[in-house]
């Protein structure tokens, strides 16, 4: 069966290795846009959906998988930075308090969509402004949802997690494998 990750994240590729399935690599150019009023977990699995549709119409044959992540800190969706200046906020909102990943994850397999999405709480430590400041000039923080990567120098910032650390990096491949096991046999 042909396996396409619809992501240019090294990350999710690096993740996706570790099941020992060959895959492929196809990434849309979608808008990543979703209605008001969604909750977080239905926003990810949304855009998940979206990223791996885009990807499905051209590769009916294959299984596509599609991942969004983001941060929520106090009911508010922390995206990609657009700036220093950003990244210093989001950084600044999330010091010394606990705010939630939540990964979300589209199989499509014969035009048939199966979502899932995981959620991971992460507590950082209080972060001073110094310390802020030099992570950003790392330049880490601004390909990442919530400004900071828990995979590289962002783990500093990070006192405990609660669930699955992959989630956080981006692609919950525990949950991924079984999943894909599932829809494998039907």
């Amino acid at each position: 069966m042909d396996l396409i990750l619809a992501s240019s994240s090294p990350r999710r590729k690096e993740l996706l290795e570790l099941l020992g399935i060959p895959f492929q690599i196809k990434v849309s150019d979608v808008e990543e846009t979703y209605q008001d009023g969604l909750q977080p977990h239905e926003i990810v699995m949304e855009l998940a959906r979206i990223k791996s549709n885009a990807i499905a119409e051209t590769n009916k044959k294959s299984v596509v998988i599609g991942a969004d992540t983001i941060v929520v800190s106090d009911g508010k969706v922390l995206g990609k930075p657009a700036d220093k200046e950003e990244a210093i906020s989001m950084l600044t909102q999330l010091s010394g308090k606990v705010h939630q990943v939540f990964t979300g994850v589209a199989l499509l397999k014969d035009g048939n969509t199966h979502l899932f999405y995981e959620k991971t709480d992460v507590e950082f430590w209080p972060l001073e402004e110094k310390e802020v400041e030099q992570y950003v000039l790392t330049g880490e923080p601004f390909d990442k949802a919530g400004s900071y990567g828990i995979q590289g120098y962002g783990s500093l910032l990070v006192k405990r997690i609660e669930g699955d650390y992959f989630t956080v990096v981006g692609l919950p491949v525990s949950r991924l494998n079984r999943e894909l096991k599932k829809i494998m046999h039907t």
